[in-house]
């Protein structure tokens, strides 16, 4: 989809906003920051957010978050709820495919690539994690019955094949083909610099 596209889909979604389910963040997003501890600083990185269920679901629980989207109506939706709210998050338009946000190495706790897929930035994604930093990367899984292009989707064991290998991470758990019956298939991993 073109970023014209993105635009006209979160703007639809923003009709949506009363809707609590369109807000709840990813079941491994909720269990990882629930289990981080007290002690450790929370700066969260939210690439590609979205409508921002994660970036907003994690700011409600006392991180310092950072939601980057190439859509300015994704943004201005996560930025109305963020205000609604009263949560404080920094948000940023940039074209991630174009390289237009720049990850800071070791700056970031968390970092999300959330139903995002962009192999090119998981080598700067991972570089982006302080010592004990958490990487999730949640990818829609290649489906034969679908229209929608292949670049976007992983194939079974992609990300575990990718991540089992890195010296100095810990795999804290991995998926391939996790599936509701309202959601379509995912893949998914979270791995901690050590």
């Amino acid at each position: 989809m073109n970023e014209v596209g993105w635009d006209e889909h979160y703007q639809a979604r923003a009709l949506k906003i009363h809707d609590e389910r369109v807000h709840q963040p990813d079941e491994l997003v909720a269990r990882i920051a629930s289990e981080w501890p007290a002690s450790q600083s929370k700066r969260a990185l939210d690439l590609a957010c979205g409508a921002g269920s994660n970036a907003l679901w994690l700011a409600e629980t006392g991180w310092d978050v950072t939601a980057v989207d190439r859509s300015a109506a994704a943004i201005a939706l996560v930025q109305g709820i963020a205000q609604q709210r009263k949560l404080a998050l920094t948000t940023h338009v940039a074209d991630l495919e174009a390289h237009a946000f720049a990850i800071d190495p070791g700056a970031w706790d968390l970092i999300l690539m959330c139903r995002y897929l962009q192999r090119d930035l998981w080598e700067p994604a991972l570089l982006g994690l302080a010592p004990g930093g958490v990487l999730i990367v949640i990818a829609l899984m290649d489906d034969m019955d679908t229209t929608a292009p292949r670049r976007f989707r992983v194939q079974k064991r992609e990300l575990t094949e990718y991540f089992k290998n890195a010296d100095g991470w810990k795999v804290l758990h991995q998926s391939d083909g996790r599936a509701s019956p309202e959601k379509p298939k995912v893949a998914d991993i979270a791995i901690r610099r050590d």
